[in-house]
């Protein structure tokens, strides 16, 4: 990986979906090619565009144990628990003394 800059992250990416009560969310494996993560494969629920909360993520030497670890964090959890709170704009601006 001569071509990648010292900070950069590349991984390899093999994406999961779980379905629950008729939810889904999708679990994104990532194995580390280039770059440093917390493991060499993270296990990371997400929404597309909303990532779980550090606690709710998985850590493994291999694709199989992180995600066996990030399931067994999920388990009992609702989704709507696994994702940081969303700001709305009037909560934000309420929280900033802002008008």
């Amino acid at each position: 990986m001569t071509d990648l800059n010292n900070g950069d992250l590349l991984t390899r990416l093999t994406r999961y979906n779980l379905i629950r009560d008729g939810r889904m969310l999708y679990i994104d494996v990532h194995e580390t090619l280039h770059g440093k993560l917390a493991a060499p494969f993270v296990a990371v629920p997400n929404l597309v565009n909303i990532i779980a909360r550090p606690e709710y993520q998985g850590t493994g030497f291999s694709e199989a144990e992180a995600l066996d670890d990030c399931l067994k964090k999920i388990v009992s959890i609702p989704f709507e628990d696994i994702f940081p709170a969303q700001k709305t704009r009037s909560s934000s601006s309420e929280t900033t003394g802002s008008r």
